[in-house]
């Protein structure tokens, strides 16, 4: 669409943040003003807006203001009712990435080892959640406490970030990368190489196939931009 406005700033708000451009508040397709509790949040909203199409006139998309997709997606379609997302999010830990290594080559086993088995250290000590791990891609129970304590870890969560590990969760296929991405104790680029490890592994083997390439470089933006928003929903 055509840029219509000059200016995107940010306008507080008695119960958050809002964005204005050129004084008019932003809305979500609604028709209510986007808010967000977060300043930093909305700072980065206003700034991808002001950069959107270059100068009134461009032509901009909605691709450009990926922060305002997900903040808005928190607004309309989870704060009403963030039951549903968070089951879908904790279904994940039932059969998280991390649990299943490779039976072989030994390279990969020990490297799986090497990188994934920190992060279900990571959520024990964090979260108290022991998450068991086999061999193969048959599925194995994992313990219901640890499912109920990593399903607190979610629930826990607001709105917004709710939204962030909507998008992170999927993309990385693993509930604990994701938190560890929102706490802050993983960047989110170096989550989708930990998760992408099998597809580097058989590169470094048989070389890179483009089509691959162009859909992990897709899938990677689209963890970096949910890392970036969680951090900024926590500052």
């Amino acid at each position: 669409m055509k840029r219509f406005w000059d200016t995107a700033a940010i306008a507080p708000e008695t119960t958050g943040w809002g964005v204005q451009l050129d004084g008019r508040p932003l809305r979500v397709p609604g028709g209510a003003p986007l808010l967000v509790g977060s300043r930093p949040l909305a700072e980065a909203i206003a700034a991808e807006w002001q950069a959107a199409g270059g100068a009134k006139g461009g032509e901009m998309s909605y691709a450009d203001v990926p922060l305002t997709r997900l903040a808005g997606t928190a607004q309309e379609r989870i704060a009403p009712d963030p039951e549903p997302v968070i089951l879908e999010l904790v279904r994940y830990a039932e059969s998280d990435l991390l649990c299943y290594r490779a039976d072989g080559p030994e390279g990969l086993a020990a490297r799986q080892a090497i990188c994934w088995q920190p992060w279900l250290d990571w959520a024990e000590t964090r979260y108290g959640a022991r998450l068991a791990v086999t061999a193969g891609i048959v599925h194995i129970p994992q313990n219901p406490d640890a499912l109920a304590e990593l399903a607190g870890a979610v629930a826990a969560q607001g709105p917004l970030r709710l939204a962030g590990l909507g998008i992170a969760v999927p993309a990385l296929g693993s509930l604990v990368l994701a938190l560890a991405v929102a706490d802050g104790a993983l960047d989110a680029g170096a989550a989708h190489d930990i998760a992408a490890l099998d597809e580097l592994f058989q590169e470094e083997l048989w070389g890179a196939d483009d089509e691959a390439v162009i859909r992990r470089a897709r899938v990677r933006s689209d963890i970096v931009v949910a890392g970036r928003f969680l951090s900024l929903t926590a500052a």
